[in-house]
């Protein structure tokens, strides 16, 4: 009686251990698909911004008119980006569109003191801070599950429930450089 209550702890922790294995995957993978999810949602936010933005600085700086179909452009390839390395490769145009902007609005003093040009500003600043922090958190929530996967005994249950590394989020050489303004 004694071997088959030893067998049947046995089974229900090793039932214990492969439910929660499972739902470690779960929950790590889920949350990867939310930190996408926010990233997203905080770049929908910034390109939503950009009509308002453009009609402040068009009032002030007609002559400037590539810059502000640069902007437009990325704007839109942002929009229209659908997978995730559309939408990092639009985003990085866009930034750098945006900061020809505001070094537009340097040479235009009555631009730079309007209120909605500034309130504009002030918000795209913001929205730039939770898109680092969002894909901060996609790649911390990468790194997660990602240790998971590759330490034991993780790895054998990555095998078993089928799931693999993924991918970080990661920025080209050419988007480290820095932005030439040139006007």
């Amino acid at each position: 009686m004694l071997a088959l209550w030893i067998i049947i702890g046995v089974l229900v922790i090793v039932g214990i251990v492969f439910f929660s294995y499972f739902n470690r995957f779960a929950v790590l993978s889920n949350r990867i698909d939310n930190s996408l999810s926010q990233i997203n949602v905080q770049l929908k936010r910034r390109a939503d911004l950009i009509p308002n933005l453009i009609e402040t600085v068009k009032g002030f700086a007609k002559h400037e008119k590539s810059a502000i179909k640069a902007v437009t452009d990325a704007r839109k390839a942002l929009v229209g980006a659908k997978d995730l390395e559309k939408k990092v490769k639009a985003d990085k145009q866009l930034e750098s569109a945006l900061k020809t902007i505001f070094a537009i609005a340097e040479g235009y003093p009555d631009l730079k003191a309007n209120a909605n040009f500034l309130e504009l500003q002030r918000e795209l600043s913001s929205t730039e801070d939770k898109v680092a922090y969002a894909r901060q958190f996609y790649n911390d929530s990468i790194l997660s599950y990602n240790n998971l996967c590759t330490t034991m005994p993780g790895a054998f249950f990555a095998k078993l429930y089928g799931r693999q590394k993924k991918e970080y989020l990661k920025i080209t050489e050419a988007e480290k450089k820095n932005v030439k303004v040139k006007f």
